[in-house]
């Protein structure tokens, strides 16, 4: 099945992580408490698997702090993938569901991180979260794209107003706008 095309995806200002990241690091340095635990009570060579794993993420923590201090997103899913590995091998029955939160944490990470996007063309209006909203041009009374925010004024009285990523010029704002002005229109008409 190939890929939609839009006639216009507007990006959304991103939203800080500082919350979702936290998490991540604290859930990550659980996890090498209970490892290193593991591993160092009673030490052996069985031991070796635990103390790797925590080595690996904290490596982990470490290269996403560089990433982000480089101003990228810093995405911590690998290390929650190691820390569900290591937890599944270490955690005995009836605390090995708790491998489950860190695998689902991964998954979710990456999705909450996703830039925001809305996407238009001549049928619908999508929004990229989880899971996708799509809208009709049926369901919008306007569309409005100025100095920076756009504005989706729903018939059922919702409002709704987010702030773009990047700076658009007055061409583009103008077209963006025409084309909306113009779907609404014939979507009226019929």
């Amino acid at each position: 099945m190939a890929a939609k095309t839009f006639d216009y995806i507007v990006v959304l200002k991103q939203r800080s992580f500082k919350l979702v990241d936290n998490i991540s690091i604290m859930m990550l340095l659980l996890a090498v408490i209970v490892l290193l635990e593991d591993a160092l009570t009673p030490f052996s060579n069985a031991s070796v698997m635990p103390f790797t794993i925590a080595t690996l993420i904290l490596g982990w923590i470490i290269f996403t702090y560089a990433r982000k201090s480089n101003d990228k997103v810093g995405y911590y899913r690998i290390g929650l993938l190691f820390a569900a590995w290591g937890l599944f091998i270490t955690l005995k029955s009836p605390y090995v569901w708790i491998f489950a939160v860190y695998v689902i944490a991964a998954v979710m990470e990456k999705q909450v991180k996703f830039p925001r996007e809305i996407a238009f063309d001549e049928h619908e209006v999508v929004f990229n979260t989880f899971p996708r909203k799509h809208y009709k041009w049926n369901e919008l009374s306007n569309v409005v794209l100025k100095d920076g925010l756009l504005t989706l004024d729903f018939k059922n009285n919702k409002l709704l107003q987010k702030e773009i990523d990047s700076q658009t010029t007055p061409q583009l704002e103008k077209e963006f706008n025409e084309f909306c002005r113009s779907i609404i229109s014939k979507v009226e008409v019929k």
